[in-house]
């Protein structure tokens, strides 16, 4: 199964590395490319008519790169994507936690808009009030499709303290609204528990994202609540775009009876599971969960769902059930590639589909924050208590 995976990056890698060689006089021919000849030849006469008619100047390195990319982009799959050195040195920022930009998640699952998969919290782009949902059109004046996702990221990302200009399609009512944000770039730091006790001797535990160190957080989060004497936690995953699955199956492990936490598909037929261990802490809890909520997000809530571990409250979640594996290549650029689609316990399809909640409660459009802080306005998360109580 994960050998599938390593032969078509290992194949990945040769035709792009027979590529640079060509563009420096060599005319080997990658294994596994039929035509080769006529592919490099027409390679050759595409470069022929830039250098001969192409008007404005431009780097050999942009069009090697950009080669690169449309390379990767003719899969038709918007989680498959080449990172130059720049944009893989920025995704492992993001992934540690710290980045400079506006702090939001972003998918082009659509196929044609970069959509806002949900606001990072505390962060520029919360405070502004962008939505999960959200369409981005325009940055800094400039229309960005989601074929352009990755140079999109590129520039909402910044030097901290330097404006940019958002403008966004949201849906009101029926009709796509053009607005327009200012946003100021911040250093992001994302922090992605956030953990306090409730009235009533409930515990409130959201997690934004699954980053590197999110587990352990999770795990001291948790026992803290109980140590100031939580009967019950809630556990708010609502705008959680995912992250690192292997962090997911870690909070899983401690959540869920010994079973499959999530079961992995791949393209030959094969499947693999990760599985929990018995050592399950059975303190009541209630999972919240909306439109944001995407990813590994909807691994942990989905096997919550199917164990039956915990009630689920809020709207169905994003959809997005593919796993993607991150390579890196020898001159510090990198390929992330689908290489599985991963399903409930229960064989149940996420990707496209989204984890139902076991009880549907919407917020009304007029409520602009969630969370404790809003807990007047936040009807899920009242719903979540009262079933606690």
């Amino acid at each position: 199964m994960r050998k599938l995976a390593r032969s078509f990056l290992a194949l990945l890698f040769i035709m792009l590395v027979a590529v640079v060689s060509y563009l420096f006089g060599s005319m080997s021919v990658p294994t596994g490319i039929s035509n080769g000849d006529q592919f490099f030849t027409k390679l050759q006469e595409i470069k022929g008519v830039i250098d001969s008619r192409y008007l404005y100047e431009y780097k050999e390195e942009d069009l090697t790169e950009g080669m690169y990319k449309g390379f990767v982009s003719a899969l038709n799959d918007p989680y498959t994507q080449y990172y130059t050195t720049e944009e893989y040195k920025a995704m492992q920022e993001e992934t540690e936690g710290v980045f400079g930009g506006v702090g939001i998640e972003v998918s082009a699952m659509n196929g044609k808009y970069i959509e806002v998969v949900a606001p990072i919290k505390d962060t520029p782009a919360e405070r502004a009030g962008i939505k999960s949902g959200d369409r981005i059109f325009m940055i800094d004046g400039k229309e960005y499709g989601a074929d352009m996702m990755q140079d999109a990221v590129s520039v909402m990302r910044g030097e901290p303290g330097k404006p940019v200009k958002l403008t966004i399609l949201r849906n009101v009512n029926g009709k796509d609204e053009q607005i327009d944000f200012d946003i100021i770039r911040e250093i992001i730091n994302v922090q992605s528990i956030h953990a306090q006790m409730l009235e009533g001797n409930i515990g409130y535990l959201r997690v934004t994202n699954f980053q590197a160190n999110t587990a352990t957080q999770f795990k001291a989060a948790w026992s803290d609540l109980l140590a100031q004497g939580a009967k019950g936690i809630v556990l708010d995953l609502r705008n959680n775009p995912g992250g690192l699955l292997d962090v997911t199956i870690e909070i899983g492990d401690l959540l869920l009876p010994e079973g499959d936490v999530m079961k992995f598909k791949y393209a030959d037929g094969t499947e693999d599971s990760y599985k929990s261990e018995a050592s399950m802490d059975n303190t009541p809890m209630v999972t919240l969960i909306n439109n944001g909520s995407a990813s590994a997000s909807e691994v942990l809530s989905g096997a919550l769902k199917d164990y039956g571990r915990s009630e689920i409250v809020g709207m169905t979640t994003f959809g997005k059930g593919v796993v993607q594996q991150i390579v890196p290549l020898k001159d510090g650029s990198g390929v992330k590639v689908t290489m599985a689609e991963f399903f409930t316990p229960k064989d149940n399809k996420i990707h496209g589909v989204g984890i139902s909640p076991t009880k549907e409660v919407e917020l009304p459009e007029t409520v602009t924050a969630i969370g404790p802080e809003s807990l007047s306005e936040d009807v899920q998360l009242q719903e979540a208590i009262n079933l606690l109580k």
